[in-house]
């Protein structure tokens, strides 16, 4: 019976939030795309399971050979990352400097401007607008501007 093998099987990933169009929309991100981590016992039935079941291309390792184990420090670098990131909101930003944007909310609203600078950490973008005809920079909210059509 394969489910007494096998013990864990384990995609590592984070949630992220994407605005497109002044909305927000929750993904999941994985750490390490197209991987996933099995704690199992090996042996020839188990291996020839898992590297038959569909979507499967093989273990990592070299061909033929057993798979390469992770290490215990590298196992707990996995699991402590997922944990640090349980819980944080991380929106990911569409923007980049030069982009044209236009603003969707607060005081300056239908402002139309150019990403001067993106800053991730605040999720903040320093925007160029005209303002009786002078570029002025003013800094907002990824969620108070959206990309210009």
């Amino acid at each position: 019976n394969i489910s007494n093998e096998i013990e864990e099987v384990f995609v590592p990933y984070e949630k992220v939030i994407e605005i497109r169009n002044n909305k927000k929309r929750i993904k999941e991100k994985m750490f390490f795309p197209g991987y996933v981590l099995i704690k199992m016992n090996l042996d020839l039935n188990t291996k020839y399971i898992v590297e038959n079941t569909p979507g499967v291309l093989s273990f990592v390792g070299p061909r033929g050979e057993n798979p390469i184990p992770l290490r215990e420090d590298e196992i707990k670098r996995i699991f402590g990352e997922v944990e640090r990131k349980e819980g944080i909101e991380i929106i990911e930003t569409p923007y980049k400097k030069g982009d044209a944007i236009k603003v969707v909310s607060g005081p300056f609203i239908d402002f139309k401007g150019f990403v001067e600078n993106v800053n991730e950490d605040k999720q903040k973008v320093k925007v160029t607008v005209s303002i009786f005809g002078r570029p002025t920079p003013i800094e907002l909210d990824f969620i108070q501007v959206e990309l210009e059509k």
